[in-house]
């Protein structure tokens, strides 16, 4: 026997196998052990699923954002009592902004007169607490009312789909008028023309000049559900908001051209400080609320939900590469007569550890191309069941792929080398 062996090592051939036929062979592996395959690659599957569904999403929720903001003006700049604030919080506003004092119309005033940067200047109050807003039958579901000016529609990026907007006559005359939000019409006037109609708030009458243009969604609460009066019809209705105490004005406020944004707000916090007599070593008793700053505050808590979800997905890949590698060694462990064969028949060390590789690198592959198919399949399926923009773009379907094939060269390394340093015959000697 010894003899036959080394006459076959003296005159032995080349025996080279090419990738393709490499990957055919770990194919047929995978294929001949359908269970083992499973479970071996459940890491690597869960891991790029979840990098592809990480970057759908975040994709998604990144574009979601920045086309709300967009509905309400992207040049946005706003003044306010109370810092913005997710979520508000247990006690309200800490105590600090609660000691500021409140913006005043004059505050708004100062900065229409003096801010020459500014396209808009639009005072504005809220109530944000529950309301009766009816007509003789139908009745609404408690929208936001609003205060404003008719400088409201440029600074919000508002406009008017039928009838009109606040004019300048009706905050002098404390007109009874109105303009609703779409939500409102569906409420209160299905299938009717509602413009110059009457409604009650809270059981006094106004008379529908408007319907606001259709902002949609943001966040889970609609934009659209929203009645607005002019301001001083707003301080006579409400008068409590206005001597309150509380955050009772905004200032909402636009450039006149997008290239002076952060000059504009330079140019009004210097007016807000002087108008305000704020000293130089005080710092400002209000908040500034920008679309910029808020859409910016968004991108850092999806960064931050995105390096978790790298994390986990990471470990998942390191789980599935140690299985990989645990398989493969199994695999040059069973498979060491078939080595010792095909080096007697001639192929090299380079032969034998490449076709390992190959197989290593096919598995993970395969694992990478059901991840890919799995986190393709999640952005679809939140895209059409929830209306979700998700969508994967083309370089994190690469990376994933790229990542999945790069854990099966490490994971195949090892046990390569293994396989490619047998000693032909003793590997012919194994049993």
């Amino acid at each position: 026997m010894m003899a036959i062996v080394m006459a076959i090592l003296m005159a032995r051939p080349r025996l080279r196998l090419s990738w393709t036929e490499n990957v055919r062979f770990a194919l047929g592996a995978m294929r001949a052990q359908k269970l083992r395959t499973f479970l071996t690659l459940l890491g690597v599957v869960a891991g790029v699923a979840t990098v592809i569904m990480m970057v759908s999403f975040v994709a998604g929720f990144d574009r979601s954002v920045s086309q709300a903001f967009s509905r309400f003006g992207t040049q946005l700049v706003q003044f306010q009592k109370y810092e913005p604030r997710f979520g508000g919080g247990p006690g309200g506003p800490p105590e600090d902004q609660r000691n500021r004092r409140d913006l005043t119309l004059e505050d708004a005033l100062a900065l229409k007169r003096l801010a020459s940067l500014a396209g808009a200047v639009s005072p504005e109050r809220y109530y944000g607490r529950p309301v009766e807003v009816r007509t003789r039958r139908e009745i609404a579901n408690s929208p936001l009312i609003v205060g404003a000016t008719p400088e409201y529609a440029l600074a919000n990026d508002s406009s008017v789909q039928d009838g009109r907007f606040l004019i300048d006559a009706d905050v002098r005359h404390a007109a009874r008028v109105a303009v609703i939000g779409t939500d409102v019409v569906d409420a209160l006037f299905p299938h009717q023309d509602p413009i110059g109609r009457a409604i009650t708030l809270d059981g006094r009458g106004y008379q529908v000049i408007g319907v606001r243009d259709k902002k949609g969604a943001f966040f889970g609460g609609s934009n659209d559900n929203i009645l607005i009066i002019p301001l001083s019809a707003f301080d006579d209705q409400y008068p409590q908001i206005r001597d309150g105490g509380r955050d009772t004005i905004h200032i909402a406020t636009v450039p006149r051209d997008p290239k002076d944004y952060d000059a504009l707000i330079d140019q009004e916090v210097a007016i807000l400080r002087v108008h305000r007599h704020l000293r130089p070593n005080q710092p400002n008793d209000f908040a500034i609320f920008t679309s910029v700053g808020m859409m910016s505050n968004f991108r850092q808590i999806t960064g931050g939900v995105a390096l978790v979800m790298i994390l986990i997905a990471g470990i998942a890949l390191l789980v599935g590469g140690v299985g990989v590698m645990n398989i493969m060694l199994v695999n040059v462990t069973q498979r060491t007569r078939e080595i010792g064969l095909r080096k007697a028949l001639g192929a090299t060390k380079r032969d034998v550890a490449v076709q390992f590789l190959a197989e290593a690198v096919t598995l993970t592959g395969v694992g990478g191309a059901v991840g890919i198919a799995l986190g393709l399949g999640a952005a679809l399926t939140a895209r059409l069941a929830f209306n979700f923009q998700a969508a994967a773009p083309l370089w994190s379907v690469l990376v994933g792929f790229g990542v999945s094939t790069a854990v099966g060269l490490a994971a195949g390394l090892w046990p390569a080398v293994k396989a490619a340093r047998k000693d032909p015959i003793e590997a012919l000697r194994y049993e």
